[in-house]
């Protein structure tokens, strides 16, 4: 049967059926779209080029924070990104072993506005990716295709992606903390998935290391404590005996990093590390964003942007001034899966206040960003509800996460996208990310016709 003759009906039951017997996240499901989410090329190619500025970006973060702790940038950067991290870990962050070393799998989370796109923020420890492997490979199907699409990354970029960043270890060991057990089906999948299986998952109390393997850390470093064999395995990279990604580096799970990057006082840094180009491009894609530090300002002084002179005044913005995100910045229990996250046009005043007063108290141990929030466009899409069987239209605003893996060492390492997983929301979800009632997809994108011809 050809992809013209498969109905959206054939189309949806086809897709449910190559559904992993373990799921692919557990006790979790989502709509299904009869087809990929597509992108036009002039976002595809912006997407597909973004790989190279985020690990520049990545690169200049690295050195900035160096350089303050060396005394040759602010010591407030230092002093900021290492606010509520344990010793220890601020120890390995800056040790010899691990100063160089980059995330290899960089996610960036994007939002669809009617002035083109924003980024609200990067993750080094992504879920999904086992999610977004299977979504390509099976849209990616025969039954499924048509002609005139295909879908970014094709059937197995995400694998062979994930695969790449590893290297020539002999063994690969995904370990997977308590605290992201969601996940852990997808990654089982994943790993089943790559040639010649070097691959295995495991939980937090795996023990059998040997030289020359690596380690997938699928666990954010807030949660070393409940890591039965942290210890062992942070000491095994920092002896160079295994190889350890992501690194045990907090500064990359920051959200603060955004705010950083506007930061008025460090414009000369970034067009130095990052070029005009590449500073300019991440400017106006990423949402103006502040770090929510109470330390007293002179009189005369006023947060840019905001026209506030102290962070209690955050409070008395009207509903209609408070189109405003507050987050938690990172090391924290609340700093992913939407929580920890404060939308200002979309509370009570009440509610407002005991954020800000949660943000403002909170400094010393959880840093807290503020961020400009430009409110998603809506896109039309569609699920197929299986139990009246029948394709049900949907307005909805979306986020974009593509995934980029990092192969190669030093200077030679280059990004590549794996593919691209488009969340939906109903249009009344005011913050995207992964329910029930979300529509998952992978991108595809229109083939230009001179592809076609050929």
């Amino acid at each position: 049967m050809s992809a013209q003759n498969i109905s959206p009906d054939e189309t949806a039951r086809f897709i449910r059926d190559q559904i992993p017997a373990g799921g692919l996240f557990a006790g979790l499901d989502w709509r299904i779209s009869p087809a990929p989410f597509p992108l036009d090329q002039n976002l595809a190619n912006e997407i597909e080029s973004l790989g190279r500025v985020l690990l520049q970006f990545y690169r200049a973060v690295n050195l900035l924070y160096r350089k303050s702790v060396e005394g040759k940038q602010p010591e407030w950067v230092a002093r900021w990104l290492d606010q509520g991290k344990p010793a220890g870990l601020i120890e390995l962050q800056r040790s010899p072993a691990f100063k160089n070393e980059l995330p290899r799998v960089i996610r960036p989370d994007i939002l669809l506005t009617e002035t083109g796109f924003s980024i609200t923020e990067l993750d080094s420890v992504p879920g999904g990716i086992g999610l977004t492997a299977w979504l390509n490979l099976t849209y990616s199907k025969s039954e499924l295709r048509t002609p005139n699409s295909e879908i970014i990354g094709g059937a197995d970029g995400m694998t062979r992606g994930f695969d790449s960043i590893f290297g020539d270890a002999k063994q690969v060991h995904i370990i997977v903390s308590e605290e992201s057990a969601t996940y852990r089906p997808e990654m089982e999948w994943l790993a089943s998935q790559i040639q010649g299986s070097r691959f295995r998952v495991y939980g937090s109390g795996f023990a059998d290391f040997a030289g020359g393997d690596a380690i997938y850390r699928f666990f954010e470093l807030f949660d070393l404590a409940n890591v039965a064999n942290w210890k062992r395995i942070l000491e095994l990279a920092a002896a160079g005996k295994i190889r350890l990604t992501p690194p045990p580096k907090p500064v990359f799970e920051e959200k603060m990093l955004f705010a950083l990057l506007w930061n008025r006082n460090l414009q000369s840094f970034w067009r130095q590390e990052l070029g005009e180009g590449f500073l300019g491009r991440l400017k106006k894609m990423i949402p103006y964003t502040w770090l929510v530090d109470p330390a007293p300002l002179p009189p005369h002084a006023a947060i840019p942007e905001l026209n506030l002179t102290d962070w209690q005044q955050l409070k008395t913005l009207s509903q209609r001034e408070r189109d405003l995100i507050l987050k938690v910045s990172g090391f924290s229990e609340h700093a992913w899966g939407a929580r920890g996250v404060y939308l200002g046009s979309d509370l009570s005043h009440a509610d407002w206040s005991a954020a800000v007063d949660r943000a403002i108290t909170g400094f010393s141990s959880s840093p807290f960003v503020l961020q400009s929030y430009e409110k998603p466009r809506l896109v039309e899409a569609e699920w197929f509800d299986f139990g009246r069987s029948q394709t049900v239209p949907m307005k909805g605003r979306a986020r974009l996460c593509p995934y980029y893996f990092v192969a190669g060492e030093g200077d030679s390492a280059r990004p590549q996208l794996g593919g691209v997983l488009a969340t939906i929301c109903p249009a009344d979800k005011k913050i995207i990310h992964g329910m029930r009632d979300a529509i998952l997809a992978p991108c595809g994108c229109e083939l230009a016709k001179s592809v076609r011809a050929a």
